[in-house]
């Protein structure tokens, strides 16, 4: 069983960056792996993601407070993905395919999916400079302010369903 230990922690520190031991249950004859340090990966990495934004918004940093929230409500949602899959969440920035792909976006409430639709496009326009522009000049003090709170709202109810 050596071996595999080395092999999984190896795979958990390339794909994930977790440098912890990895923990197995034991359940029966069969040792199986204990998912729970990715969903904390994510979950930590989503929680740094918020309060990043609320750096930018503190500096007024509006086009960055926007890049944030779309990362911590991805990264809550990869979270949520492998509290229910053994596969790895999916190399997706599409907060839509993502939360289908979790199979939580069934159960999400309209303004919950309205919102999604508010972030999506907030992730990739903030890279290109020819969409900064644009994109800087929609994100007001006000709009910003409202996106946070509705990150953390949508945050908090993946969260409570982890």
């Amino acid at each position: 069983m050596g071996s595999i230990v080395f092999m999984c922690e190896v795979f958990m520190r390339f794909c994930y960056g977790i440098n912890q031991k990895v923990v197995y249950l034991q359940n029966d004859s069969s040792n199986n792996l204990i998912m729970n340090d990715k969903v904390k990966y994510w979950t930590e990495l989503s929680e740094y993601d918020y309060d990043t934004a609320l750096a930018m918004m503190k500096t007024g940093r509006y086009l960055y407070v926007g890049f944030m929230c779309h990362q911590t409500i991805e990264k809550i949602l990869k979270a949520y993905f492998n509290v229910y899959n053994e596969d790895p969440a999916p190399f997706t920035h599409s907060l839509t395919h993502l939360s289908k792909k979790a199979n939580i976006y069934d159960c999400m409430p309209e303004e919950f999916k309205d919102f999604i639709d508010i972030l999506e496009p907030l992730n990739i326009e903030a890279r290109y400079p020819s969409h900064k522009e644009r994109l800087m000049k929609s994100l007001t003090k006000e709009r910003c302010q409202s996106i946070l709170e509705n990150t953390k709202t949508l945050k908090l109810w993946i969260t409570e369903k982890l």
